[in-house]
């Protein structure tokens, strides 16, 4: 086991020994999965320059697919094939990570819509001891991608709530181009929880909580029009997961403080009265700083204190609508009991949950929260709009209780939006 703050060592890569296990989760893929190793073999062949191995890891197919994957498993040298009863792209990593002798492990998925160029300079920290994890990012300044308005949308706000929630400081979670160290792997793998499309997100989470270096490479990327992934079903797994894995570490669930003192890399740092070539150490945590990777400090108190705040809020909103509802009409009455109620919010989140005082950046935060005032009014102006639809005279109760269910979903808008501003502000 590295102990904290020791270099990985190298990959030592023997004649005929695969240095790296490229896994291909499938289910029901019988199209596309011939192209997609033909094509992925022959670029290994050519220009990856350590032994290699291709593992499809058929996850309860019904259609021809394991079919054709032992067919190329006969056809290509290095291709091996993997089968699970169950379902689930997670659980097919898992187990093919697993069961591979490879030491370092990746993954992308059959439509390969990565661009195989970024592989090498993916796995090669990772082969060097330099990384423990590494991704592909379509979100970097230097990626290329080629995806529609709302996918790019969903994306980017799923990784602003991974930041806001999670303190996540990975750019992106759901690239499906990803590689980790086997040793790392071996103790990372048995505490995800996640089966399906969660698990990179959770794995990630673990990893930089762990003190893991996680490196990042921009890539070229073309959104599969043919995809099958239900984003409706995936985003709100995701949801779930996100509050899942959050209690977990709120209330020290998972063995961080172990898995931090056997795989994590502690900050190194030389002070001006130490010559040089004096072995570098790390620092110990001031007192109410966090360490990397953890929790920020106070977290619990600002979810506390902002979540009174939002009740306190949600009362107020709730009064104004009923007072004024008969007079302004219920989309204007919504609009005033939102602006009154958001500029309020804003300024008592900036004194009691975040402990900002005076009037430094205090224009900056009021746009930020009038920017959650604007995603709150799209919320519950919206679905004001379909209960309408729905039913020309609804029953006031009935009315009520959409705003509060539409008010809830802003308000964990608002929390994430205020806290990367103002909580980063003070850091």
């Amino acid at each position: 086991m590295t102990a904290l703050g020791e270099p990985r060592a190298a990959v030592q890569a023997r004649p005929t020994a695969a240095v790296l296990d490229v896994v291909i989760p499938v289910h029901n893929e019988e199209v596309d999965l011939g192209p997609c190793v033909r094509r992925l073999h022959a670029h290994l062949s050519a220009h990856f320059p350590y032994p290699f191995r291709i593992t499809v890891a058929d996850n309860a197919s019904v259609d021809d697919t394991l079919k054709v994957a032992d067919g190329l498993a006969a056809e290509l040298p290095g291709v091996e094939v993997l089968h699970l009863d169950a379902k689930g792209r997670g659980r097919a990593l898992s187990a093919a990570w697993s069961a591979s002798s490879a030491p370092v492990l990746a993954y992308m998925d059959v439509d390969l819509s990565t661009d195989l160029a970024a592989l090498l300079p993916l796995v090669a920290p990772l082969i060097s001891g330099h990384s423990d994890l590494a991704i592909g990012t379509r979100l970097a300044r230097t990626s290329r991608v080629v995806r529609g308005t709302k996918r790019e949308v969903i994306s980017r706000a799923y990784n602003l709530l991974l930041r806001g929630a999670l303190a996540a400081r990975f750019s992106d979670a759901q690239c499906g181009f990803k590689a980790i160290r086997a040793d790392v792997a071996v103790e990372l793998l048995p505490l995800v929880r996640d089966t399906g499309w969660f698990f990179d997100t959770e794995l990630l989470v673990l990893a930089q909580r762990a003190g893991l270096r996680i490196h990042e490479v921009p890539v070229d990327w073309v959104d599969d029009p043919d995809s099958r992934v239900d984003i409706v079903a995936t985003a709100l797994a995701d949801l779930r997961g996100v509050g899942r894995l959050g209690r977990a570490l709120l209330t020290g669930a998972l063995p961080l403080a172990d898995l931090r003192a056997q795989l994590g890399r502690a900050p190194l740092t030389l002070s001006p009265a130490q010559p040089a070539g004096t072995p570098l150490t790390a620092p110990p945590a001031r007192p109410g700083q966090a360490l990397p990777g953890y929790l920020p400090v106070g977290l619990p108190r600002q979810l506390v204190r902002f979540a009174a705040v939002g009740v306190a809020s949600t009362l107020a909103y709730l009064l104004l609508f009923v007072a004024t509802r008969g007079v302004l009409g219920a989309q204007p009455a919504n609009l005033l009991a939102l602006l009154v109620t958001a500029v309020a919010n804003t300024a008592a989140n900036r004194r009691l949950t975040f402990g900002i005082s005076g009037r430094q950046h205090a224009a900056r935060h009021h746009a930020q929260g009038l920017l959650a005032f604007a995603l709150g009014l799209a919320l519950t102006s919206g679905a004001l709009a379909v209960l309408h639809v729905v039913s020309a005279m609804p029953a006031r109760p009935v009315e009520l209780a959409v705003l509060v269910a539409a008010n809830l979903a802003a308000t964990v808008l608002r929390f994430v939006l205020l806290r990367l501003g103002m909580h980063h502000r003070r850091t």
